[in-house]
Formats: structure tokens, C-alpha cells, sequence
């Protein structure tokens, strides 16, 4: 499989979503039915090769061998009438066609999957209340969303995500969605800290997936109502029987804290029916077996994590190893805001920035599978290298907007590459709310 190869589906791809163009705008029936300037593959098209100038300067690059040019006012009416939904399905397509062709690396038959958020800045709309926060003490107004994203860390690809609205963002919801709708029978999915939760847990064991997830060591957590080993690192594995009922004899069966938990009405649990009394109704126990597991990490910390796989197979010093593959989804969202420029929006509505925001992720994609089929020669250096992913992005861009062809695409891209330096740590600085914003439109390259 070559770059012509990958450009050849991702097009085919594009044209299937057009034979159907009633499923994805505004008005089924009307939008997208009469002959003009900008049909339906080509604002797709164009969309996907936007990057950070201004709309006009897009427009001329995007159509400089047409005979005529559509105006800034035309682009964005017709970007109006398209649904994001589009590019989601573009993307899923796109991968599930490249899966085909390309069968994704696994560990002993399981894909090694990462779910995680990131807020993404937008520009300034006060008319959008479900994302805009009006700052306080002297900070600037601002709207946010937030990207929840499925992605394969051996595979080093986006397979799918869910953006939704910064005040009404729910990551537990996103992650359920995101694994229920996949495709995928067999995989490992894993978590930071902010999904610790049983019902998610119990969503992806009876989807028939694997999880690993870091959890808090203190309160308000999973550990806090366990009686765990006093040992710095152990690996004790729970079988938990959770139930909804507070009857006299519940309450004398959670006396033992890791066998029964009593799960309260305000407490999310899809899998124990809500009960309005409990006289007369008969008790209902859910069970979920997991493996609480904490590693030393370095000589001062210590993590504890929680897994379902089987302890024979994943010993704690795996589980270490697995759960450190969950930084590739933290610098891929650095990649894909910094390098593929997912922050330079071109429309202050949130409809079309959800358009860019997929758009980000198909680029994304679409470089890293060109850039896996080029060979890194090895030689008598220093290091090993791997292929600079800025430059990768920047020659996939002109390919994709047909001013270059291979072969000339995989030589140049192998002719920028970077050494590999392992075992190299930066203590994580997060930054303040004016930094990683969406870029103002005054302030745009040329």
C-alpha cells in the first residue's frame, strides 16, 4: 500500500457520502439537489484542505486552476447546510476501508485503544449559552468545547469522537458512546482518571472489552470503600455484587467492603433498576470482577489502577507498561491542535467549527497512514529515527490538494526525519485559559 493507495480510499470515501447527500444537511430534499459551483465532494474536499489563513486566502489556493472562483459568501451558505455528522462518517469510513486492506497491529488478539478529552477554544459567540463563559476577574470571555476521542495507540490513528459543548460535556456519556457504536469486537481501552466510575466500568465489560483505568487514591473513589492490603504495591482482585437496596440485611452484607456496595439514587448505574421503596421488592445484585493493582512508578510514587483483564496473562508489571502506551492520545492532541492546526477555525458557529474539528482528525489520519508505509533507512548514527510528523502533514496537505504525486511524496517525506530519544521526561506544565484558544481571525498566517 502506497500514498496513492491511501488518497484513492479516502476519495472513494468522499464519493459514497455524496450518493447520500440527503443524510447529512440541513434540508433532505432541498440541500445539496441543484448543480452549482461548490457540490457536495468538493466542499468536503475543500474543508479537509483548509489550514490556517483566512477564508479567502483558502479559497484561492483551494481553486486557483478553476475557471471561476466561488466567494467567501457562497462557502460559508453551503457550509451551513452541511451536518457534522458528515466527517464523523468520513472518518469511521475512511478507517474501516484502510482496516480492510491494512490489518491494525493487536496485543494477543486485543486492539490497544486510549479514550481521553481535550477543551478546545473557539471563537468568541455570547450567543452560544451551552459554551460560552463570560470570565471572571478581568479574564476575556471565551467558548469552549471538548473533544472526546477514540484512539488506537498502536495504530497511532483517530476512530472516532464525540464533541460536545463545554456545559454540557459528560466524558462517562462520550466514552459509553464511543465504545458501544465501534465496530470492534476484541480491545483494551485506556483511561485516565476522569472515567473512574462503575457504570463505566460495568458499559465496557458487558460490551465484552477489557479496561484499564488510573484511580484516585483518596477519597470520593472506588479505593476509599475498599479494605485494601497495607503493602506499598499489591494486586487484589475484587469480585463486587453491587445493588440499589438498603434493607437490614444489605446493609449487614456491605459490612464486607470488598464484596458488596450499596449504590445510592444519586449515583449513575444503568445496569440496577431505581427503586422508588424497598418493602416488598426483592434485592437485585449486579456483579462486576476487577483487579485493583497498585505500582510503584518511581521511587517516591505510587499509582493504583483498576482492570478486568486476567491476572495470569497481565501481571502488574504489564499492566505498568500498558498503561504508560496512554500518553501516544496526550501528544497526539498536541499534534493535531499545533502541527495539523485544529485551533484555526474559519466560522464562529459551533456546527461548522464541529466541521473542522473532524476534518483535523481525518488529516490526521491520513498522514500517519502514508507516513507508516515510508521506510526510515537505518544507518551508523545515534539514534533511531522516525519521520518528522510537521513536515509529514504539511507534504500530505499538498497531495491531498493534488500539487504533488508520487512517488515524490513517501521520498520527500523520508527525507525529514527526527532521532528518537527514549526515556526522556518533562514535567507537564498546564497551561492558562488564554493559551491553546482558537486563533483570532485578524491574526491569520498569509
Amino acid at each position: 500500500m502506497d500514498a496513492a493507495c491511501v488518497k484513492r480510499s479516502l476519495v472513494k470515501q468522499i464519493q459514497k457520502l455524496s450518493e447520500h447527500p440527503e443524510l447529512y444537511c440541513r434540508s433532505p430534499g432541498r440541500d445539496f439537489t441543484r448543480k452549482r459551483k461548490l457540490p457536495f465532494c468538493t466542499l468536503i474536499s475543500f474543508i479537509l484542505n483548509m489550514r490556517g489563513g483566512p477564508l479567502t486566502s483558502e479559497i484561492i489556493d483551494f481553486f486557483s486552476n478553476e475557471k471561476s472562483i466561488v466567494s467567501s459568501s457562497a462557502v460559508v451558505q453551503m457550509r451551513d447546510k452541511l451536518k457534522p455528522e458528515a466527517f464523523r462518517s468520513l472518518l469511521i469510513n475512511f478507517n474501516s476501508q484502510m482496516e480492510n486492506m491494512e490489518q491494525p497491529e493487536t496485543e494477543n488478539g486485543l486492539r490497544i485503544l486510549a479514550v481521553d478529552g481535550s477543551d478546545i477554544q473557539m471563537p468568541m459567540n455570547p450567543d452560544d449559552e451551552d459554551s460560552f463563559y463570560p470570565g471572571v476577574n478581568g479574564q476575556k470571555p471565551y467558548n469552549l468545547i471538548h473533544l472526546n476521542a477514540l484512539y488506537d495507540l498502536l495504530q497511532r490513528t483517530y476512530l472516532d469522537a464525540v464533541i460536545q459543548k463545554s456545559r454540557k460535556q459528560n466524558e462517562h456519556k462520550a466514552l459509553i458512546e464511543l465504545a458501544e457504536s465501534s465496530p470492534i469486537e476484541k480491545a483494551l481501552v485506556i483511561v485516565d482518571r476522569g472515567y473512574e466510575s462503575y457504570n463505566t466500568f460495568a458499559h465496557i465489560h458487558e460490551r465484552g472489552w477489557f479496561y484499564l483505568a488510573r484511580i484516585k487514591d483518596g477519597k470520593n473513589g472506588i479505593v476509599s470503600g475498599l479494605d485494601l492490603p497495607a503493602d506499598d504495591e499489591f494486586d487484589l482482585e475484587i469480585s463486587m455484587n453491587l445493588t440499589r437496596s438498603s434493607t437490614n440485611e444489605v446493609k449487614e452484607l456491605c459490612k464486607d467492603k470488598n464484596h458488596y456496595r450499596y449504590v445510592p439514587k444519586n449515583m449513575n448505574f444503568d445496569y440496577l433498576p431505581l427503586l422508588t421503596g424497598t418493602y416488598g421488592t426483592k434485592t437485585v445484585f449486579y456483579n462486576l470482577e476487577y483487579r485493583i493493582v497498585r505500582v510503584r512508578i518511581s521511587d517516591d510514587l505510587l499509582e493504583t489502577l483498576i482492570t478486568n483483564l486476567p491476572a495470569d496473562q497481565y501481571p502488574s508489571e504489564r499492566l505498568k507498561e500498558l498503561y504508560a502506551l496512554r500518553w501516544g492520545i496526550e501528544t497526539s492532541f498536541r499534534s493535531l491542535k499545533y502541527t495539523v492546526g485544529m485551533l484555526h477555525f474559519h466560522s464562529k458557529k459551533a456546527e461548522c467549527i464541529f466541521q473542522e474539528v473532524y476534518a483535523a482528525l481525518i488529516v490526521y489520519n491520513f498522514t500517519e497512514w502514508i507516513t507508516a508505509q515510508v521506510i526510515v533507512h537505518e544507518s551508523k548514527r545515534k539514534h533511531t529515527y522516525k519521520v518528522n510528523f510537521s513536515a509529514a502533514v504539511h507534504i500530505c496537505r499538498k497531495f491531498l490538494s493534488e500539487k504533488m504525486h508520487p512517488p515524490d511524496v513517501e521520498s520527500l517525506i523520508a527525507k525529514y526525519i527526527v532521532p528518537i530519544r527514549p526515556n526522556r521526561k518533562y514535567e507537564r506544565h498546564l497551561s492558562k485559559q488564554s493559551k491553546g484558544a482558537a486563533i483570532n481571525f485578524t491574526y491569520r498566517i498569509a
